[in-house]
């Protein structure tokens, strides 16, 4: 080989190259415990999400317990939440547990109501915040995305205490002015749609509970979209789509398990919402709603609605009550992100396939 040959090598070229035999000087049983203790730090790192799960799911059926023995199934369809009389020195005793007297509990309206409001304002939600996706990833320029993007992440921020805030100064008023007698006007034949005076109830909980969620949706759905293939999307086009027909056939078909997954989370986070509900649901106990705007009041709500009274039931059944219901709302929550996680999962594997 001649000197014409030989490739010089330049300072940084020759650092790598010392770096790399330094490395590859390392003993074996060095790099195997450091593999080891980067596994260990990861697995505990993944496992701790699921350790603090089971560790709330447990907590809560060991104080639901005294609750679940005393009133079986009744809990779950009940219609009537008394705490009974908390002052009294005598007590009513039913399989071995104590109860203040004209103690009766049922959760039936709060599960209804929960339910309700979430599905009010997954219906608000979910096309809004597809358009919304579709107007930043499609039809926008780019100078634009960039600050509309930023807004909506900030909503997401926005505490809840202050979406109940202006709803009660703003929305309420609205509601009873022109949202309600507009439903009545169109769809009051339906008598749960015939509108009433009251502006704090389920119609005004579904909307704050949409306009929460939202940019939850919004800001996956945008994200997912943008990552749609280039050149498909330019094929379409070679091939005479209109935006909207690439939009359909293209970014829509591939964002689809990102928007089941967005959809999911925007369910999660309707159901435990509690301080915007609780200030402008109308906190009704024990009666179901009547028509869209009737009061309500939802799982959440009622388990800080009616905390302070529960501690002072000397019996401690109210506060296992009210862990039963904090029980409940878990289960409804895993009940749902289960088959979304599976759905997702499937969508995946379908759009591999297709691969």
């Amino acid at each position: 080989m001649s000197e014409a040959d030989v490739t010089p090598i330049d300072g940084r070229e020759a650092q790598g190259m010392r770096g790399s035999a330094a490395m590859s000087g390392r003993s074996p049983a060095s790099r195997s415990r450091r593999d080891l203790v980067v596994r260990i730090l990861l697995g505990i790192a993944a496992a701790s999400a699921i350790v603090a799960m089971l560790a709330i799911f447990v907590f809560l059926l060991r104080e639901s317990i005294p609750s679940i023995r005393y009133n079986g199934a009744s809990f779950l369809t009940g219609l009537t939440w008394h705490m009974g009389n908390l002052y009294a020195n005598s007590y009513t005793v039913r399989h071995g547990i104590r109860a203040p007297i004209g103690a009766t509990y049922g959760i039936w309206p709060f599960i209804f109501g929960t339910l309700a409001s979430t599905l009010i304002a997954i219906l608000i939600a979910i096309p809004v915040s597809i358009g919304s996706a579709m107007l930043i990833t499609e039809y926008l320029p780019p100078r634009a995305t960039l600050p509309i993007s930023f807004l909506i992440e900030l909503l997401a921020g926005v505490p809840s205490v202050v979406f109940g805030l202006w709803a009660l100064v703003v929305l309420v008023p609205w509601v009873t002015t022109a949202i309600g007698p507009f439903i009545g006007h169109i769809l009051g034949f339906i008598p749960f749609f015939r509108a009433t005076t009251a502006g704090q109830g389920l119609l005004t909980a579904g909307i704050v509970l949409g306009i929460m969620i939202i940019p939850i949706i919004t800001a996956t759905t945008r994200d997912v979209m943008s990552q749609a293939p280039p050149d498909v999307k330019a094929g379409a086009h070679a091939l005479g789509a209109t935006k909207w027909e690439t939009i359909r056939l293209v970014s829509l078909p591939w964002a689809r398990t990102g928007i089941t997954g967005a959809i999911v989370l925007g369910i999660g986070r309707a159901l435990g919402e509690t301080m915007a509900v609780l200030m402008i649901a109308g906190n009704a106990v024990g009666t179901l709603p009547k028509n869209l705007m009737s009061p309500i009041s939802t799982m959440a709500a009622v388990i800080v609605a009616q905390l302070d009274a529960a501690l002072q039931d000397p019996t401690g059944l109210a506060v296992s009550a009210l862990a039963e219901i904090a029980l409940v709302l878990f289960l409804i929550t895993v009940a749902v992100a289960i088959p979304g996680r599976l759905l997702i999962a499937r969508q995946a594997r379908t759009r591999g396939g297709a691969a």
